[in-house]
């Protein structure tokens, strides 16, 4: 299957344009949309893939959240547990009336099974056992370029767009003891164990720890978000001390694994 870049992007804005791009939901999820299969076609190349792959990848970015813009429709939210599974959902409108919205993006059927895994799998805790190597490589390279965008939306969208509280929640609040466990295990955390505003921050931040590609923490660095989100104001002393001990300790992590660390970011401790 050749992927022709110029009829995807325009199909994605045909497709976007239906919904209400004044609501900042829709808006948002289009600018990440765009930046994730950049960032995908970015690790794919420096993961040494073929030009084929490559292009599957950026493919993979632009369909990944196709699901989010009926989500925010139907239910006024993208927080999956608050409604559904948007890559479920995703999958299920690129499978209906025989593939019809699949087939604007990919005429030709040839990486259907790659591009309904990868985009089915995208926003798991893990992805599931038995995949095939290209499916898997393709799958983990669009997840460490959706978690590294998600830093940036972190830092450059309003607390109350991406999450069901206000900035003046998250800056009084507290920290759940397990998530600062989490951090420190370098372990992701599961939605089920953040219950705090706070926790969904670190739980963010964490999303490094799962990267799967060199490439893609080299540009989760490079962007400078991820230090931008562990520097965040928070009144709470408890919670403002948590922070900073869990910023040294991912600026000295990154520094051991030959990372380019500002030098600011080593001299916390």
């Amino acid at each position: 299957m050749e992927v022709d870049r110029k009829r995807v992007l325009r199909e994605f804005r045909g497709y976007v344009g239906a919904y209400d791009m004044r609501d900042p939901k829709i808006a948002l999820k289009a600018a990440h949309t765009v930046r994730v299969a950049r960032l995908a076609e970015d690790i794919a190349r420096a993961d040494g893939l073929g030009d084929h792959d490559v292009d599957l990848a950026w493919l993979l970015g632009m369909l990944h959240d196709i699901g989010r813009f009926e989500q925010v429709r139907r239910f006024g939210t993208f927080r999956d547990a608050d409604s559904v599974s948007h890559a479920a959902l995703g999958v299920e409108l690129l499978l209906e009336n025989n593939r019809a919205l699949l087939r604007r993006f990919a005429p030709d059927d040839g990486d259907d099974d790659v591009i309904l895994e990868a985009v089915g799998n995208h926003s798991s805790y893990e992805l599931p056992e038995g995949l095939d190597d290209r499916t898997l490589a393709l799958s983990q390279i669009l997840r460490d370029a959706d978690k590294v965008d998600i830093l940036r939306v972190n830092c450059e969208t309003p607390v109350g767009d991406i999450y069901p509280f206000g900035e003046d929640a998250l800056v009084e609040s507290g920290m759940s003891p397990l998530v600062e466990t989490y951090f420190f295990a370098h372990r992701t955390i599961p939605t089920a164990a953040k219950s705090l505003p706070a926790d969904m921050i670190v739980g963010h931040v964490c999303l490094v720890w799962g990267l799967t590609r060199r490439r893609a923490t080299e540009l989760a660095v490079a962007q400078g978000y991820l230090f931008r989100m562990l520097g965040r104001r928070f009144d709470d002393p408890a919670t403002s001390a948590a922070m900073a001990r869990m910023r040294y300790h991912m600026a000295s992590w990154l520094a051991g694994e030959g990372l380019a660390v500002p030098q600011s970011e080593l001299a916390l401790g």
